[in-house]
């Protein structure tokens, strides 16, 4: 009888979990596309990326991603591109660490974590999941080298956050500027972490498990 009470809860417990709507095929994809070409993806290949989740160097140690690449959405891809055109003429640009990330991805990154601060529980899913949230920074265009930041890349501690200000006064501009331009071209930050930016407008895109 025991047994029998725990399995009805274990089965109770899975009934309410839930599991949100996930674009796994790519025949869907193809004819979401189709009735509306701003949720195609679109691989940014100009603007110089460092996909951590292609390599082991990254938080989980391990590799994420088959392939070094970064696709967003027709219109978060558009405006980033503005951004990039509007950095240019103060000798600036982008790196990009992150843009689109498979569902799977983010059902393996939270087992570890635990935290939405940093990383999406898959009950809701993420901004990433949706080709709608970008990582990335700032470079000098002539050295190509980061400008200084708060911390680097995947940073868990609240010196992340967007309102951490213990802080050298050109870290704090950069940052500034950083989110500056990107709010200005349609991202919106994520106040946990200065380098996380979602483009407005996120909720229409589905979440994807689509590979890379």
């Amino acid at each position: 009888m025991r047994k029998l009470f725990a399995l009805l809860l274990i089965a109770a417990a899975c009934a309410t979990t839930p599991h949100p709507p996930v674009v796994r095929d790519v025949a869907e994809y193809d004819r979401q596309v189709a009735a509306d070409p701003d949720k195609r993806l679109v691989e940014i290949t100009d603007i110089p990326r460092d996909v951590r989740y292609a390599t082991t160097n990254n938080f989980m140690h391990a590799k994420l991603y088959p392939v070094s690449k970064v696709l967003l959405r027709r219109p978060a891809a558009i405006a980033l591109h503005e951004v990039e055109r509007e950095l240019a003429h103060d000798g600036l640009g982008l790196k990009i660490f992150d843009g689109y990330r498979p569902y799977r991805v983010t059902v393996r990154m939270w087992k570890p974590i635990r935290n939405p601060d940093f990383v999406a529980d898959p009950a809701k899913g993420s901004r990433h999941n949706r080709g709608a949230a970008v990582d990335l920074t700032l470079i000098d265009l002539r050295t190509g080298n980061e400008l200084p930041m708060p911390t680097g890349y995947d940073d868990f501690t609240p010196r992340a956050r967007q309102d951490f200000n213990e802080l050298p006064a050109e870290v704090i501009a950069n940052r500034a500027k950083l989110r500056e331009v990107m709010t200005k071209h349609g991202f919106d930050p994520l106040p946990s972490e200065w380098w996380h930016f979602d483009f407005r407008g996120w909720e229409r895109f589905e979440l994807m498990d689509l590979p890379l």
